[in-house]
């Protein structure tokens, strides 16, 4: 990991929260390099022990604000809500689930009751 032209980026937060190196890693390497996206930063989230990343897609004008997390880990209300505070409130968050094998799913996690687009 440490060759990898990234890591000198992520190596501070995966340091400092090791248990959640891997899933920084790999959602950090899927949002830059598969799915380019452009101003991309990496966020330090001191309450949910880990850090966050956010950046604009490809064509789009709004920030958007990913939490690396993996499978096997339990997520809670409290953990969910330190993440909207720690990144100043946004209208949703995307959570980034990794698995063993290196796949990413990404899920929208919105504040509230939200209507689904019909």
């Amino acid at each position: 990991m440490e060759a990898h032209p990234s890591y000198h980026l992520i190596s501070p937060f995966s340091t400092k929260y090791p248990r959640a190196a891997g899933s920084l890693f790999l959602a950090y390497n899927d949002i830059v390099y598969s799915q380019k996206w452009t101003d991309v930063e990496v966020l330090d989230l001191e309450p949910c022990s880990r850090a966050a990343i956010r950046g604009r897609r490809p064509n789009a004008e709004s920030t958007m604000n990913v939490v690396p997390c993996t499978l096997s880990e339990l997520i809670s209300l409290e953990w969910l809500e330190n993440a909207f505070v720690s990144l100043d409130d946004p209208p949703e968050v995307f959570l980034a689930i990794t698995s063993e094998d290196s796949s990413i799913v990404y899920y929208k996690i919105s504040r509230g009751i939200v209507k689904p687009p019909l």
